[in-house]
């Protein structure tokens, strides 16, 4: 398989998990099945176990693979996430999500250098009217602590990507990142100890969010950003809530034209992946 169909697969794949580990996360917690400190520290621990076993251990928990930044800035991301699905509707959550992923990811494209052009600029602003539409009759006013949670999530996750996007070996410095990470999500949770329950189902979801829509899910997303600039995968981000939305077919048609046809604008028009020097 060639580099783009490859890009072009990996990335679908890693899309498509991240809808459905929302959709767990989403069922967990509004049936109250598991307190999400509980629910988030069985999914990575689930997750670091699946990848563990993919890679046979041995090389991904050598001192050398992975970073504790990384795994703190894992953390950074697992936790708030779950906290703020509480909180928030999914219509305002996917908003705060998305948009504070895509302007940390694109704040980072500038940093290292890469261009956005007019062109450029213009789909990404039609992939954000697009997300807008979707979801603005589900909007409410947020809660500001779980606005503030679901933006700390956020930035979590953009900055994470930008650092896989340097990773030799994503499989490999993803399962240390995980091991890394089960601790310090752990220790996390202990301050909500107070508010703890699971029931069966609760724990299957997460562990099924974990195994699954996480640890797989990520280890397709950092095989697809080796062929991805920072701005392509920040955009690319925008199509997630057009596979969460509610079945509301004028709006889903018009939404999903005008995001999918921002996001190939984007993505097509950025050939350029640096400035010149």
């Amino acid at each position: 398989m060639g580099d783009r169909p490859r890009t072009i697969a990996f990335t679908t794949l890693a899309l498509v998990a991240f809808a459905a580990n929302s959709v767990l996360c989403r069922l967990a917690l509004q049936q109250n099945a598991v307190d999400a400190a509980t629910f988030s520290s069985l999914r990575f621990a689930s997750g670091a176990a699946m990848l563990v076993a993919i890679t046979g251990g041995g090389r991904s928990l050598r001192p050398s693979a992975g970073s504790w930044t990384s795994a703190i800035i894992l953390a950074l991301y697992a936790i708030p996430f779950a906290l703020a699905y509480v909180r928030l509707s999914t219509g305002t959550g996917a908003l705060i999500m998305f948009g504070t992923v895509q302007v940390t990811m694109l704040i980072g494209a500038r940093r290292i250098g890469e261009h956005i052009g007019g062109v450029q600029a213009f789909g990404i602003g039609l992939a954000v009217i697009g997300l807008l539409y979707l979801v603005w009759p589900g909007l409410s006013a947020p809660s500001p602590i779980g606005a503030a949670l679901m933006t700390t999530a956020g930035i979590g996750w953009g900055l994470y990507s930008l650092r896989g996007r340097g990773a030799g070996d994503p499989l490999l410095q993803t399962t240390s990142n995980f091991v890394r990470s089960v601790p310090l999500i752990f220790l996390a949770s202990l301050a909500s100890i107070a508010q703890f329950h699971i029931s069966p189902g609760g724990a299957a979801l997460a562990v099924t969010s974990g195994a699954l829509a996480t640890g797989l899910g990520y280890v397709a997303w950092f095989a697809a950003l080796g062929g991805l600039t920072a701005v392509r995968a920040a955009v690319l981000q925008l199509a997630v809530p057009i596979l969460l939305s509610e079945p509301i077919p004028v709006r889903l048609v018009v939404a999903t034209i005008l995001v999918l046809g921002g996001i190939a604008l984007a993505i097509l028009t950025g050939h350029s992946a640096r400035r010149p020097g």
